[in-house]
């Protein structure tokens, strides 16, 4: 049985107090917390097997790179990739994202190319894709939302033409907390003779990802959303595509023979990994995502709508409450009358209750929205019921206090 009272005693910082006040924390969407197993892999790491990874010949050097495969084998598993040298490591989904923009724009993109991305893209979706467009000169053509704030599909299909070289498309919106209709995006995409880069940072910790079901031709996350350290994130690609891109970064380990009038690169993933990688953090990622298997994704899913569902219910119950969006996983955006986000915000956490507010790194959706940002609470396998009560109950309180 699922029972959230029992997980939460695997993180320690959820016994925290804030102002006195038990903590509730609903900022998952920016960054989970981490469970004991997690916090004790990096421990463990650093005092037993601390030594670099793949170039040396001693005992730790071994034991650290057999580790460090183990956790890219994890991660295939879970995402379901095909081969394991289909994973790189990478600091996160920004740098996924940068990585396929510098490499597969150096390697393929040229002046009057189109990359196609949406108006609910998180920052590091669209501004990658500016610096290209600075550079280079390619053109960006942005999906447009439909009145309820989904992707208007059918505006997307009429966004393609010759020179159409990609799409970048968030699975889910870090803001609106609705899950896009990627399988048929990347369809879509395909039948056009467009590969399709999808930014699951969102989506990976929440739901069960297939990158070969999706078909997707690239798959970001990061580790931090998924109970992971900070600084740890994947970059998943079809082998004829990281096949042909450019390097990213130069260094070590991405070479095979380096000489002064000529280098040649390493074999998948190495290519893309350049200098000392953040071994200890895919350790750790890996433990994290083991542990996230254990509990089961099907379970974690279940539960997370179940507690967003709660909340609708009992948002209901609050005069002048605006849901923003339709929101159908982990996530929940809204307003409460005039009152700004940020003193909302900030009166609830003198509440011990951890929500973010603002514009959630998606200026563009916030703009055409036409709102000065939002108040979000997300939602991640150690929340209950009664942390919504609190919430709700928090609300309440502030907005009498405004009134």
């Amino acid at each position: 049985m699922f029972n959230p009272n029992e997980i939460r005693e695997q993180f320690p910082i959820l016994s925290t107090q804030v102002y006195g006040k038990p903590l509730v924390y609903l900022d998952n969407a920016a960054t989970t917390q981490k469970p004991r197993c997690v916090i004790d892999a990096i421990s463990e790491a650093y005092c037993t097997i601390n030594a670099n990874v793949h170039r040396g010949v001693h005992h730790l050097s071994q034991v650290a790179t057999e580790q460090f495969e183990e956790a890219r084998r994890t991660v295939q598993n879970f995402i379901n990739a095909p081969h394991s040298r289909q994973v790189i490591f990478t600091r996160g989904t920004t740098e996924s994202i940068n990585l396929v923009a510098s490499s597969f724009g150096n390697s393929f993109l040229k002046e009057g190319d189109r990359v196609i991305i949406s108006t609910m893209e998180h920052h590091s979706n669209i501004v990658p894709w500016q610096l290209l467009r600075d550079r280079i000169g390619i053109e960006i053509r942005v999906i447009p939302l439909l009145p309820d704030a989904t992707l208007d599909v059918e505006a997307y299909r009429g966004l393609f033409n010759e020179r159409t070289r990609l799409v970048s498309l968030t699975h889910v919106s870090n803001v609106l907390g609705c899950t896009n209709p990627v399988k048929e995006c990347i369809d879509i995409a395909h039948s056009n003779g467009v590969p399709v880069l999808i930014d699951g940072a969102q989506s990976t910790p929440h739901t069960k990802v297939d990158v070969q079901a999706l078909d997707a031709d690239f798959f970001v996350f990061s580790g931090h959303k998924v109970y992971a350290p900070t600084g740890i994130g994947v970059l998943y690609g079809k082998e004829e595509w990281l096949e042909k891109m450019q390097p990213y970064h130069g260094g070590g380990e991405m070479i095979q023979t380096v000489r002064f009038e000529k280098t040649t690169y390493n074999e998948l993933p190495y290519k893309f990994e350049a200098g000392t990688p953040d071994y200890v953090g895919a350790i750790a990622l890996g433990k994290a995502l083991e542990f996230v298997q254990q509990i089961g994704i099907e379970n974690i899913a279940r539960h997370e709508r179940m507690l967003t569902q709660y909340t609708l219910e009992r948002f209901a119950e609050i005069e002048n409450m605006r849901i923003i969006g339709k929101p159908d996983g982990s996530a929940v955006s809204f307003l409460v009358g005039d009152i700004h986000p940020a003193d909302l915000g900030t009166l609830l956490d003198r509440l011990g209750i951890a929500i973010r507010t603002g514009h959630h790194c998606a200026q563009p959706l916030i703009d055409h929205l036409g709102i000065p940002g939002t108040v979000r609470a997300s939602f991640a396998l150690y929340n209950t019921r009664e942390e919504v009560d609190t919430l709700v109950e928090g609300i309440k309180r502030v907005a009498r206090m405004f009134a």
